[in-house]
């Protein structure tokens, strides 16, 4: 018997027994969708703070008085261990010395390297915008920056214009608002916002310009926001929190000479003697994406964990299953043999029909599964995602469940005597 008879043969069985083989076919494919809606979804996940964390680009980085913490899941061993208590040491030092206003005027003066440097500090996330009669919700963020805090963190100018030096020396009330507070404010025509006079927390505030979208990030808006000059943050937002040095080069292969003369300058402006280390951070923009995406490691792990347990399950059921077959069919193996047909070509299609149920499995679960995390990649706004190296290793992993689950009761079946299989009631 041909190999295409014998495949033939196992299809017209698989689609004969419907219940049965849709069951299988649906605990499969929960399993592989599973483990690839998941995949997916991380995959869109690792794009958006891709594009978030990295708005600066390879060629720049930040000095903090602290390390970004971004953390998804827990670590875990010895390493971490020690790592947590170097970070509460460093942390005990570094929460008495904020960099300052002064600390980082001082650099931008004394930082001689070629490079475009910003100053920037955190005001709040709870202010309230006004219009006229229109207001916000009291959740927006306020920043203070310098002319070029937009350049370094990727905004770009819908309308209006940028802060000039004079603005930002003097500490004026000028501020350039986000897209989704102009649009509220103005409504739905953000352009307008420009040159009109706003309240922020009731304190009027002249609009320079209006900032293009940019989106949200895993559910945050970032154009619900404010920028004002640093300096005006002392006047209006005072809150005592530090300051955060930016530093763009023009050539991705200066920035770790940047880095070095950044830190030579800037330890002797934290009064740092040749002994001591250094109190605060030095982080380049891609490395920040990068430890995001580490951190959402465990998560693929879990995926592959679930996956893997709805599969052995489905392996058991199959096995189950076929074995029920090979006692029903327990005549029709015996005619088979009967006229002629050998041990293994009954073997062949008892783990055909599982493959193919295995197989037909992955199928289902694979579009389910790129479809479910293609969802939450429409909520993040990213393009849609495909994780081929998972799709391929979710056929292979079906087949391998087929052959395992279907090996033994292909053994049973070849090992039926023709004659007590005729006569089997």
């Amino acid at each position: 018997m041909k190999y295409l008879d014998i495949f033939m043969l196992a299809w017209r069985t698989v689609r004969g027994n419907k219940l049965r083989t849709g069951l299988t076919v649906a605990i499969i494919a929960f399993g592989i969708m599973a483990l690839v809606g998941i995949i997916t979804a991380i995959t869109a996940m690792n794009q958006k703070l891709s594009e978030s964390f990295s708005t600066m680009g390879a060629n720049a980085f930040t000095i903090r008085y602290q390390e970004r913490n971004i953390r998804f899941g827990g670590g875990g061993g010895r390493e971490a261990e020690l790592s947590k208590k170097t970070n509460r040491k460093q942390k005990k030092s570094n929460l008495d010395k904020p960099i300052t206003r002064e600390q980082a005027e001082e650099f931008v003066k004394r930082y001689t390297f070629p490079a475009t440097t910003s100053i920037s500090v955190f005001g709040n996330r709870n202010s309230i915008l006004s219009f006229e009669s229109r207001k916000t919700s009291p959740n927006v963020m306020v920043m203070g920056g310098d002319e070029n805090y937009l350049l370094l963190n990727g905004f770009k100018l819908l309308s209006g214009r940028n802060f000039n030096r004079m603005e930002i020396e003097s500490g004026g009330n000028t501020c350039v608002l986000g897209y989704d507070v102009a649009n509220r404010l103005f409504r739905d025509n953000p352009e307008r916002a420009t040159n009109n006079v706003v309240k922020i927390n009731n304190i009027p505030f002249r609009v320079l310009g209006v900032l293009d979208s940019r989106g949200s990030t895993l559910g945050f808006s970032r154009d619900n926001m404010v920028i004002v000059s640093y300096r005006n943050i002392e006047r209006n937002f005072s809150s005592g929190n530090s300051y955060v040095i930016a530093v763009l080069l023009n050539d991705l292969l200066q920035v770790n000479d940047a880095m070095g003369e950044a830190e030579a300058a800037f330890r002797p402006i934290r009064r740092l003697n040749t002994t001591e280390e250094s109190n605060f951070a030095l982080d380049r923009s891609d490395s920040v994406a990068e430890k995001a995406m580490n951190s959402l490691g465990f998560l693929t792990i879990s995926a592959t964990a679930i996956g893997f347990i709805t599969l052995i399950g489905a392996a058991i059921g199959l096995m189950n299953i076929m074995l029920v077959s090979v006692s029903e069919r327990t005549k029709e193996v015996g005619l088979v043999k009967a006229i002629g047909g050998k041990s293994k070509m009954v073997k062949r299609q008892f783990l055909l029909e599982a493959i193919l149920i295995s197989l037909m499995g992955a199928f289902f679960g694979i579009i389910l599964g790129v479809g479910v995390g293609n969802l939450f990649s429409m909520v993040l706004n990213t393009g849609f995602v495909v994780p081929w190296n998972w799709v391929i290793g979710g056929i292979i992993i079906c087949t391998v469940v087929g052959l395992a689950a279907g090996i033994y009761p292909a053994i049973k079946a070849g090992r039926l005597n023709p004659i007590e299989a005729l006569r089997y009631e």
